[in-house]
């Protein structure tokens, strides 16, 4: 995510949405072309000055739609203004056009592979948030192998995880949900 979104923070996290069904709209067009039927995509709070970052959620890719099909079937994630901002991120009308408040750029490779998920784990009670911003660079190191400094380091925006990687986050994650 960009700086400063840290739904830890309050940021009104618009994309992904990790509800009932999660979904990955507009953002990271490079990430969902790539991924195919029941990987996994994961999510890191923005950079904030003298914050730790953490591993906000992650989901199971269901399926991949165009954003027109999107619009159709989950009526809550269109676009739109909200006395918070904007919300949402499917970015099309109910004709497929473009959104004129909609930020991105690019809207030609952002209207398709619209991600549907399955399987969304989220970290969002303020203490399960302290905690994963406790220990996220820790267990990236461990994942990656690494010994550095921020989370930057290990992962940038386009690092692959394999199936034991996968297990653990999801392990880890699901153990700071207990805690």
């Amino acid at each position: 995510m960009f700086a400063g979104a840290d739904p830890g923070l309050g940021w009104q996290m618009t994309d992904p949405i990790y509800g009932k069904v999660p979904t990955l709209g507009a953002c990271m067009p490079n990430i969902r072309r790539a991924v195919v039927k029941d990987d996994y995509i994961f999510s890191i709070s923005g950079r904030v000055q003298n914050v730790k970052q953490y591993v906000v959620g992650g989901f199971s890719v269901d399926e991949k739609i165009n954003a027109l099909a999107a619009y159709n079937r989950l009526p809550a994630n269109r676009m739109r203004v909200t006395p918070q901002g904007l919300f949402g991120n499917i970015i099309v009308d109910k004709n497929g056009n473009h959104l004129d408040f909609d930020y991105h750029k690019n809207y030609e490779k952002r209207i398709e592979n619209y991600i549907v998920g399955k399987t969304p784990i989220v970290i969002d009670r303020p203490e399960h948030v302290e905690k994963a911003r406790e220990e996220t660079l820790e267990v990236l190191n461990q994942l990656f192998c690494r010994k550095e400094t921020s989370i930057h380091q290990i992962i940038g925006r386009w690092r692959k995880l394999d199936e034991v990687q996968i297990r653990d986050l999801l392990a880890w994650m699901t153990n700071i949900g207990k805690g």
